[in-house]
This record gives C-alpha cells, sequence and structure tokens, in this order.
C-alpha cells in the first residue's frame, strides 16, 4: 500500500492506495490550526519600546524575528513527515508520493530530511487540498 499526501501549510490529507494505479480513497487528515490564524493572534508579546535619544522617534528594541505563519508551516511540515516516517518504519506503507502546494512542498521535502526511505515515490507542485479524490486520481493518472 502507498499514501499520497495532499498538503499545504493548513491540512495534509491522506489517501491511501493499494496498488499504484487504483484508486484513492481518504484515510485521515492532519490540521495546523496556526495558518487560520491572524499573526497578531499568533504573535503575544512585542519587543519593547524605546523612545531615540534626540528627538520624538519611537522604535522597537526587538531584533527582527522569523514569520510566525512560516514557522508554524515548518512545525507543521514536520509533525507530517513523522507520521509518514513512522509508517514507513512500521510497515504500514510501502511508499508515499507527496502533491503539495509549491510553498509548502519545499517545506516539507525538507522535514522528511533525504534519509534512505524518506523519499516520495512521486511528487506533484500543485495546490488541490480540498478537491478530493475525483481530481487526486486525475493526476495521478496523468503520469
Amino acid at each position: 500500500m502507498r499514501w499520497i499526501i495532499v498538503a499545504d501549510e493548513a491540512t495534509a490529507e491522506f489517501y491511501e492506495q493499494d496498488k499504484k494505479y487504483s484508486a484513492v480513497r481518504k484515510s485521515f487528515e492532519m490540521h495546523n490550526e496556526t495558518a487560520k490564524k491572524k499573526i497578531d493572534d499568533i504573535i503575544t508579546d512585542h519587543g519593547g519600546r524605546s523612545f531615540d535619544s534626540f528627538g520624538k522617534g519611537r522604535h522597537t528594541m526587538a531584533k527582527e524575528k522569523q514569520d510566525p505563519k512560516k514557522q508554524g508551516a515548518v512545525v507543521f511540515a514536520k509533525s507530517v513527515a513523522g507520521k509518514i516516517t513512522a509508517a514507513m518504519n512500521n510497515g504500514d506503507i510501502a511508499e508515499f508520493g507527496l502533491i503539495a502546494a509549491p510553498k509548502f512542498l519545499g517545506i516539507l521535502r525538507k522535514s522528511l530530511g533525504g534519509a534512505h526511505g524518506s523519499e516520495p515515490s512521486l511528487t506533484i507542485s500543485k495546490e488541490v487540498v480540498g478537491q478530493g479524490t475525483v481530481v487526486v486520481d486525475r493526476l495521478l493518472g496523468d503520469l
């Protein structure tokens, strides 16, 4: 059996496929709640403020931080990669494929780490989360 993971920053849909050309069926989903929040709701602590020594200017004293949405996407990608790795190690799946939004695909591949057995059998850079089994089957049939 193989998994086809359809993902973006907010959702990962896991589809199962018995044989390479058989129809897929949806198995389960994972969600990243951080991706759905506004940045102001994610950041609860802002850097301290200071007045300029000359003039009336005021500025933050905090250093530049990483975008919290991107940071949330990295954490989410690691949890998806962990689920895939665990299934591979347990023998639950023989292989897996990724269909992911272009900007999330790189993050997800990096999270998989490139270790032996963690390379996807197929990779499609396309945003299709939430479009269902018909679209996934059509994409797989085009290969």
